[in-house]
């Protein structure tokens, strides 16, 4: 049997590995009703009783993309997110998984303001064979966004996925270019863009939730995709942001190959986060 002051060292350390005071209280809360009811006899009882109450936090925030219940096409998901977080390299990926699952992907390159990020998605277009909607460094992100909507339609694609350039959520201006995507694409297709989704680095710590609540603000985030986990991050924001936002997780980052962006389970993720070395 353990005493109280297992479980408070218990609630700080979750603290430290970034799940947020309120999710770590909470999960801590679960395991104690868990041994008033039954005796831990060992420690990996209590890792056990860990994992499964972060999971069961974590359920509604795993969902799976289905694009059979989208009734229009294309489906227009935008990526937005701060700066160097992966959310280029996370479009791509998200475009070679459409593809592994037979649907037709185009992509828009709407980060004109970054030096080389046009260049940077048209070199991940050309080798995934996905046709790039592009215009020149600085021009009108929205008008992008404009074209490549409309190139959509016109081609029949399943999805258009659009990088938006990466910007400090404290940026008002950059931020407010944002909202101009969104309007421009919803006067295009009042449906559009169904997804919009954050990018956020697993080891940003705490920092993820508020950048998640700026973004979600601005635009109306519908979710949060974790990248970088293939190293000493842990990721454990992800509880804090299903917790305080009720933010859905669609995705991880776990390597830099496009087959590195699997998608999210609240078990398998849960059991990682626990068993990861301190």
């Amino acid at each position: 049997m353990f005493d109280d002051q297992v479980f408070d060292d218990l609630e700080d350390q979750l603290i430290m590995s970034d799940l947020g005071v309120n999710a770590s209280a909470a999960v801590v809360d679960g395991i104690r009703r868990r041994a008033n009811n039954k005796s831990f006899k060992s420690l990996d009882d209590l890792r056990e009783a860990l994992a499964e109450e972060i999971a069961k936090m974590l359920e509604l925030s795993e969902r799976k993309v289905d694009l059979e219940v989208t009734a229009s096409r294309p489906l227009v998901l935008m990526m937005v997110g701060v700066n160097g977080v992966g959310k280029t390299t996370t479009t791509a990926k998200l475009a070679a998984y459409f593809q592994r699952r037979g649907s037709s992907v185009m992509l828009a390159a709407c980060d004109t303001f970054r030096a080389a990020a046009i260049e940077q998605l048209q070199h991940w277009g050309d080798r995934l064979g996905v046709p790039v909607i592009a215009q020149s460094h600085g021009a009108d992100a929205a008008a992008v966004a404009h074209d490549a909507l409309s190139a959509a339609k016109a081609r029949d694609i399943d999805v258009l996925i659009v990088d938006s350039a990466g910007r400090q959520h404290v940026n008002a201006d950059l931020m407010s270019q944002l909202e101009k995507i969104k309007r421009v694409l919803a006067r295009t297709d009042p449906e559009a863009p169904q997804e919009i989704w954050l990018v956020v680095d697993g080891g940003t710590g705490q920092n993820a939730v508020s950048q998640a609540k700026s973004f979600h603000s601005a635009v109306g985030l519908t979710g949060v995709c974790v990248t970088k986990l293939d190293g000493t991050a842990r990721g454990g924001m992800v509880l804090a942001l299903s917790n305080e936002l009720g933010l859905s997780i669609p995705f991880l980052g776990v390597g830099e190959a496009p087959e590195d962006l699997q998608p999210f389970k609240a078990k398998a993720f849960a059991e990682a986060l626990v068993n990861a070395p301190s």
